[in-house]
């Protein structure tokens, strides 16, 4: 009895089939909602969500218009990075440009390079969808997709962002994917951001590039850019 495999209940597989492991974009019926707080950039919502046999629950969540950042790779393998002062963890945090989706009908991969222009005075020539996530789907409905961006040049002086607030002055390093690696796991970095983008860097890189998708790829992720 004790080598006896355990068989695990039929529904721990659902939303597997033939090896493909994903998610499963289906949303519960909401039978109220309304707004519990507004914000300076987002507001706080709250919804009744009828869950079938598990009855109806009462959620608050961030309604966030989602995100974009860059991972900017150039020809040595070295990753741009800003560093930019973030006041809810009280920290300097080594980042990579990213930026809300806050312009209507600006398709994600424009906003991209407009992050990276005006927060890293680059520009690409190759770009591509390295890889998306949700931010924190317990309490905020962001989606986030990261970008790689290849080929890239300097923005001309007079062409360049005037940078304010939180971005004045902000530092800006490059860094081997493997330094940003290292960072990661002990411990002295933190942004998820970057350390997605690092390690799906390197492990995209590893299989030469394979599993990057067009810039323009279709982001189920994203609650609101579903189709």
């Amino acid at each position: 009895m004790g080598d006896q495999p355990v068989e695990q209940p039929a529904e721990r597989h659902a939303g597997t089939h033939a090896g493909q492991l994903a998610d499963r974009f289906e949303g519960r019926p909401v039978v109220s909602t309304e707004v519990a707080m507004h914000g300076l950039v987002w507001d706080v919502v709250r919804d009744r969500v009828d869950l079938g046999e598990a009855g109806e629950v009462t959620r608050e969540y961030v309604r966030h218009p989602g995100a974009v950042a860059v991972a900017a790779l150039d020809e040595q393998g070295r990753i741009c990075l800003i560093q930019q002062y973030r006041h809810p963890v009280r920290a300097f945090e080594w980042e990579i440009p990213a930026g809300l989706l806050d312009v209507d009908g600006e398709p994600p991969h424009r906003a991209a390079a407009r992050e990276l222009h005006e927060e890293a005075d680059l520009t690409a020539g190759t770009w591509n969808v390295l890889a998306d996530y949700v931010s924190s789907p317990g309490g905020l409905d962001e989606g986030l997709r990261i970008f790689l961006a290849r080929d890239l040049a300097e923005v001309p002086h007079g062409e360049r962002h005037d940078r304010d607030g939180e971005e004045l002055g902000m530092p800006v390093r490059w860094v081997l994917l493997e330094e940003v690696r290292d960072a990661v796991l002990a411990g002295r970095v933190h942004n998820a951001t970057l350390a997605i983008a690092a390690l799906a860097a390197l492990a995209a890189r590893d299989l030469d590039w394979s599993t990057l998708r067009p810039a323009d790829a279709p982001w189920p992720g994203h609650p609101h850019l579903r189709g």
